[in-house]
């Protein structure tokens, strides 16, 4: 069985390193699964005045978390929280009240930076509002990442074994993680 996981990158730069990571942990990952970035960059600021006509781009965000069995973030750190337009995407995703895409879907956290504790910060910033979401966590193993340019390349390539091998040890926990949620709860397409 294959698993389609749908993956946020918090940032928008079109220089991102949590991209480059996103590319790296897709090349890493176990076979069977499959990944479709879920942009946020088109979305307007989300207010509750949207509630009874949302706009395309958050119908389309809306659908494709709900066409995914799980969700991947990986987010940089912006002033010791999540970047506002990750925030603001999970707002959009989560409403209206009753009508929240991550309910009960399987997820995981992940970033970098070039600091030593790796986006450790905005990692548990947004595992509050996952909480809130009622999103099923992948707890460990946790990964903050210091990204360097000796370790990883423009296009995901991985330079250093061990970071190598954590990484794809973490995506292979995800699938597990992902099998065992989805074993108890399965989603609702």
């Amino acid at each position: 069985m294959s698993y389609k996981v749908g993956y946020f990158v918090g940032s928008l730069s079109s220089t991102s390193i949590n991209r480059t990571l996103a590319k790296a942990l897709i090349a890493l990952a176990p076979e069977d699964l499959e990944f479709t970035e879920i942009p946020i960059r088109d979305l307007p600021l989300y207010s509750q005045d949207y509630d009874e006509d949302y706009p395309p781009e958050a119908l389309a965000l809306k659908r494709a978390i709900e066409a995914s069995d799980a969700v991947l973030f990986v987010t940089p750190e912006y002033n010791r929280s999540i970047p506002g337009a990750l925030k603001n995407a999970i707002d959009w995703a989560s409403r209206p009240w009753g009508q929240n895409s991550f309910d009960h879907i399987p997820a995981a956290v992940i970033g970098a930076s070039v600091g030593s504790i790796g986006t450790a910060v905005a990692q548990q910033s947004l595992r509050g509002v996952l909480s809130f979401c009622n999103a099923r966590q992948m707890t460990a193993p946790e990964a903050y990442i210091q990204f360097s340019p000796d370790v990883f390349g423009d296009d995901g390539t991985v330079h250093k074994a061990e970071t190598e091998d954590f990484l794809r040890g973490y995506m292979v926990e995800f699938r597990d993680h992902i099998q065992r949620v989805l074993t108890v709860l399965p989603r609702q397409q």
